[in-house]
């Protein structure tokens, strides 16, 4: 049921109908509210149990009592958005007056009961993506969700026995010569290429669960080069960090693909760590592969990255920064 509203022309009040729900809508230490405060240019007061909205800018008053009656609405539904998530929302809402959040599923519940779910219609966009299509690539700056979403959805798929284990794979762009010159045997050496493979699944299933799963061989974490001459019957296989592949590498990655399997590749173009003169396969499989029905692409910007605010901003002055290096 929408809280009840009623609306002038400077300003319109919200009554939520509850201390919990007021405490949900407000934040810890009033952060949500300042969050809708300096998105839509407005200022939120209480007054005993009704929310007033004031208008600050010259922000459309409409368009902020339809997001926020979304938004009590979701949180009445028990959902309980970050500051950084509501950031996100309500500048999306902004742009396109869509109540994407509306759509989203819990992908997958931590050990810690943490939910996990789409952040962004970019997000949600590439889950529906993969739960469609045999073969997704998602393309996208770093803090994006590109793989930990991707190894969520793999872990759900095991957990409803859609596939009967989990290959994780990423390319180690030194495991030429140089490899051989760092410390230990070869798995020590592998190890730091994979730690974040490691470090999201331990958050995801807790230590004890995943080295059970590991030593009984439902998950397997490996560098690129072991695929090599194998085929992956029955498995959810994610090819993280694929922007350091060859196109030959890309090419033998794929036709590992077996009987009753799902990959996904992911990868950012724009930090790509091969020698000079070496193509990205990530790039090339774009042109090869895009029109094969059963293949999906997503691309993720800026405006899905799910860290610190202040990363889209990062992001967004390196693009400039490139594009007038580019033009001199």
């Amino acid at each position: 049921m929408s809280p009840e509203l009623s609306i002038r022309d400077e300003e319109f009040r919200l009554t939520l109908g509850g201390v919990k729900e007021a405490r949900k809508f407000f934040g810890f230490l009033d952060a949500n509210v300042r969050v809708i405060e300096s998105v839509f240019e407005v200022d939120v007061s209480i007054e005993g149990d009704t929310i007033v909205v004031r208008r600050k800018g010259k922000e459309d008053l409409s368009l902020v009592e339809r997001f926020l009656t979304e938004l009590v609405d979701f949180l009445k539904e028990g959902a309980e958005p970050t500051p950084e998530d509501l950031r996100r929302m309500a500048t999306s809402f902004r742009e396109t007056q869509k109540v994407w959040w509306k759509d989203e599923e819990t992908i997958f519940v931590t050990a810690s009961h943490k939910p996990i779910r789409a952040k962004t219609p970019g997000q949600l966009q590439y889950v529906r993506a993969v739960r469609s299509s045999d073969i997704t690539f998602c393309i996208g700056p770093a803090g994006t969700g590109k793989t930990y979403l991707a190894m969520a959805m793999a872990c759900a798929a095991l957990q409803r026995k859609e596939v009967g284990r989990i290959v994780l794979v990423r390319p180690a762009v030194e495991a030429g010569e140089s490899l051989g010159y760092l410390p230990g045997d070869l798995k020590e050496k592998i190890e730091p290429y994979l730690r974040p493979l490691y470090d999201a699944l331990y958050e995801m299933l807790s230590p004890e669960r995943f080295q059970r799963y590991t030593e009984r061989g439902v998950i397997e974490v490996a560098p690129l080069a072991y695929m090599r001459g194998r085929t992956l019957n029955d498995s959810f296989i994610v090819l993280d960090e694929a922007q350091n592949t060859t196109s030959e590498q890309m090419k033998m990655f794929l036709t590992r693909m077996g009987f009753g399997s799902k990959v996904v590749v992911t990868g950012d173009i724009t930090q790509i760590d091969l020698p000079s003169g070496k193509r990205s396969g990530l790039i090339v499989v774009q042109e090869i592969l895009r029109d094969i029905p059963g293949i999906s692409f997503v691309y993720l910007t800026e405006k899905d990255v799910v860290r610190h605010h202040l990363v889209q901003k990062i992001i967004l002055a390196y693009e400039r920064f490139e594009a007038n290096m580019a033009r001199r």
